[in-house]
């Protein structure tokens, strides 16, 4: 059957084409593949050949000695972990935000430092203070102070400090080292961006941390506990990871060429804690782990991670902007070094 198309010309319907016959050629193929047989006898023995080589590697004195101390940090950690971000958890839930810019003095210059020892007694792990800071500026609180909190609260709470003294046993000057150490990089950084900061490099995030009205507290803590636990958890277990295979894979000349100088040794873990990225509730059992490194390196390690890491950058980049993220962090490294060479110098 034919009819006219709109241009006059004759179109044939769907209906008046027959289907075209299938080839036996084309039909899809049914049955087993056609070398089903290797496949299969690959499907037995592979798996089997991996399971047997894992355990006989798996008995080499390297992989015993990584295993070791990856469960070792690890193990530490996880109660300092547990507890920290169950208290990181009960204050985005229960504390409102406004507390924060009541107890703050109206002059920056003052609420800078006020705010960095408030981390003192307020408990937060780095990927909770991003957001808390965030909030504390869209409630008005003057950004140099945010910023000063930002830093403070996940190096210089009483869950840290007290993971460091455990750490670290019968060494209190370490824990007052870091104490002072991280209490200085905020104070300096607060002071910094009040005094150099630019408005234009900072685009902070509208969202809402805390307390939502009508929301379900208990709910809110639940899930804030869970996000974070899970998130510094995987964080942590990567870091232990990290941690044993550097003790384990890198040659002893290595540590050595870097250890035995005091201004290399503490570049060298300076820069590893940007990249091993640990909780703050956990590095300092990796700094304890470092045994090969002076104990001003390893100040510097425990002061700069909290403050400088590859997840923190990438939360502060989405959070306040890219321009801000670049300077801020390269900004706070350089004091975190410096702090910690000035404090641990004079304390360790």
């Amino acid at each position: 059957m034919r009819e006219t198309d709109v241009l006059g010309e004759e179109a044939v319907t769907p209906s008046a084409v027959p289907p075209a016959p299938v080839a036996a050629d084309d039909a899809p193929a049914r049955g087993l593949p056609r070398f089903w047989p290797i496949l299969l006898l690959g499907a037995a023995v592979v798996p089997g050949g991996v399971i047997f080589a894992a355990g006989r590697w798996a008995d080499a004195p390297a992989l015993q000695a990584w295993r070791t101390v990856c469960l070792a940090v690890t193990v530490q950690a996880l109660p300092f972990l547990l507890l920290g971000t169950a208290l990181s958890g009960a204050i985005n839930a229960f504390v409102p935000a406004r507390v924060f810019s009541r107890v703050l003095p109206k002059r920056p210059v003052l609420a800078v430092p006020v705010a960095g020892v408030a981390g003192v007694v307020l408990p937060g792990c780095e990927c909770a203070s991003v957001p808390v800071a965030n909030s504390l500026i869209n409630r008005g609180v003057t950004p140099a102070a945010a910023f000063a909190f930002l830093l403070s609260a996940p190096a210089v709470n009483p869950v840290v400090l007290t993971a460091t003294a455990i750490a670290f046993p019968g060494r209190p000057a370490m824990v007052l080292a870091r104490l002072l150490a991280s209490l200085a990089t905020a104070a300096v950084m607060g002071w910094l961006w009040l005094f150099l900061g630019r408005e234009k490099w900072l685009r902070p995030a509208v969202r809402h941390t805390g307390h939502q009205p009508g929301h379900n507290r208990w709910t809110e803590f639940r899930r804030g506990f869970q996000h974070d636990f899970l998130h510094a958890g995987g964080f942590l277990v990567l870091g232990a990871m990290a941690a044993a295979t550097f003790n384990v894979t890198v040659p002893r000349t290595v540590l050595d060429t870097f250890s035995g100088s005091p201004w290399l040794s503490v570049l060298f873990l300076a820069a590893l804690a940007v990249l091993l990225a640990v909780c703050s509730e956990a590095d300092a059992f990796v700094a304890a782990s470092l045994t090969g490194f002076s104990p001003l390196a390893r100040l510097t390690f425990m002061v700069v991670g909290p403050m400088v890491d590859l997840k923190l950058i990438a939360l502060q980049t989405g959070t306040f902007g890219r321009a801000f993220a670049a300077r801020f962090s390269t900004a706070t490294m350089v004091v975190a070094v410096l702090c910690s060479a000035l404090v641990g110098g004079f304390l360790l």
